[in-house]
């Protein structure tokens, strides 16, 4: 097993069939994967791109929920791919539900948002353009203006 500085953590119900999807949805490679007596998934570590993801069945004994168990996520995991409509396209054949469309956005990033089959919340994005940050602010606030605070 090898680790990055970068390594993220998700537990999922089904991990096996995650682990599956994340190689037909996003190119991923698994690397390894240990199982426990009775069955269950306690580490499957896969690579996409320079990610590496570890992966995890429930263990409800250690208090261990993948994002169904909680009615959703509050976070998102964001992939910068050289290519987003194709990464895209792949996520939604394999069965992935659009949350926000891709669009080219102010920030200067084709951007969308994804839920996987298993609870998991995905941006993909890929890098159109530098925008300067004078720029950026101006457009954020604009962008933003009718929103109140919360």
């Amino acid at each position: 097993m090898s680790f990055s500085s970068h390594t993220l953590h998700l537990t999922a119900r089904g991990t096996d069939e995650a682990s599956a999807w994340y190689r037909q949805a996003f190119g991923a490679t698994e690397l390894t994967r240990l199982v426990v007596p009775g069955g269950r998934l306690i580490h499957v570590q896969v690579r996409i791109g320079t990610l590496t993801l570890m992966l995890a069945d429930e263990f409800p004994e250690m208090e261990s929920f993948g994002p169904q168990h909680f009615g959703g996520t509050y976070g998102a995991v964001y992939l910068h791919v050289d290519d987003v409509d194709d990464t895209w396209q792949r996520a939604v054949d394999a069965g992935a539900t659009v949350i926000r469309p891709l669009s080219n956005t102010f920030w200067g990033e084709r951007e969308g948002q994804l839920l996987d089959p298993f609870g998991h919340r995905w941006g993909l994005t890929q890098h159109l353009r530098d925008v300067p940050l004078a720029e950026l602010q101006e457009l954020t606030a604009e962008a933003f203006s009718g929103l109140t605070a919360g």
